[in-house]
């Protein structure tokens, strides 16, 4: 195999459309994601989080080392100073965080697909109504016709009055 060969054919598979359009997918994705991400932190868990009582969701989670997560006063220690303490936990509040991003984002995306097809339903009308008819069909053979013609080229049957139309 020769490496002119090679570098050629690694050279048409990267410009290959469906290629540049996945890479441009994939990074506008991951801008996305920031996004969503902020979006969910910032503006979404922080009202949900003082109908629950200030609650912090990516502070919540379950000890599975209860000595190592209790602070002076008996109370638990946030996240960060628990794992930094080498306690195991379960850290559920996160997986919350993460859920809510999910949804976020398929829901963004089914906003997306749901307008892309009305868009493609409208253009698709659009085009039927200009599509004119250019054939009928023959009432005796059942063959299509021109919409003009007034015999069938089939089975030579009178379709319509010279005049008048099908």
């Amino acid at each position: 195999m020769s490496g002119k060969g090679f570098i050629q054919e690694f050279k048409e598979f990267a410009m290959r459309g469906n290629v540049i359009d996945l890479a441009v997918g994939v990074i506008i994705g991951a801008a996305f994601n920031k996004i969503v991400t902020s979006v969910v932190n910032d503006i979404v868990m922080p009202p949900v989080g003082k109908l629950f009582g200030d609650a912090d969701f990516s502070d919540l989670y379950f000890s599975l080392d209860p000595d190592k997560t209790t602070g002076a006063a008996g109370n638990q220690l946030p996240l960060a100073q628990a794992q930094e303490a080498g306690a195991v936990v379960i850290a559920y509040g996160q997986f919350i965080n993460v859920v809510l991003d999910f949804l976020i984002v398929a829901f963004c995306v089914f906003l997306l697909v749901k307008g892309i097809n009305m868009l493609r339903r409208k253009q698709e009308k659009a085009e039927k109504a200009e599509e004119e008819r250019t054939t009928k069909e023959c009432p005796f053979c059942l063959s299509e016709v021109p919409i003009k013609a007034i015999r069938c080229s089939h089975c030579t049957s009178m379709l319509e009055e010279a005049g008048q139309k099908a």
